[in-house]
């Protein structure tokens, strides 16, 4: 009998240490989520903080009123990049040909060009 009661007591301790470490493991799983909870609220808050004021500093550097407030900068229009080419508005200066109008389909302008350019 004495070797039966102690097969007992050893199966119910083994139940209950089973249930101990059951319990402490949940308890520990549940302490990690909740850390690993506030680990990505806290990331996700200094990402947000990051995020405004880059933006904040993009949008001052955007404006040019803005950038001339702490040295008083220049207030340059930027130029073009053509401003300086030798060749610019050479087209303005070309004589424009004046279209004559005839009422005459052989005498026209369009049809002597047209007999110049194909029946030579």
């Amino acid at each position: 009998d004495s070797a039966d009661e102690n097969e007992n007591l050893e199966e119910d301790s083994d139940s209950d240490d089973d249930e101990d470490d059951t319990a402490e493991l949940m308890k520990e799983l549940e302490r990690i989520k909740k850390e690993r909870a506030e680990e990505t609220a806290r990331k996700q808050a200094e990402d947000e903080t990051l995020e405004r004021a880059a933006r904040k500093q993009e949008l001052a550097k955007g404006n040019p009123l803005l950038q001339g407030a702490g040295g008083g900068g220049s207030f340059q229009v930027k130029r073009r990049w053509d401003d300086d080419v030798v060749f610019k508005n050479q087209a303005r200066t070309e004589p424009k040909k004046e279209m004559r109008f005839i009422n005459d389909t052989i005498r026209n302008d369009f049809h002597r060009r047209f007999l110049n350019k194909y029946m030579k």
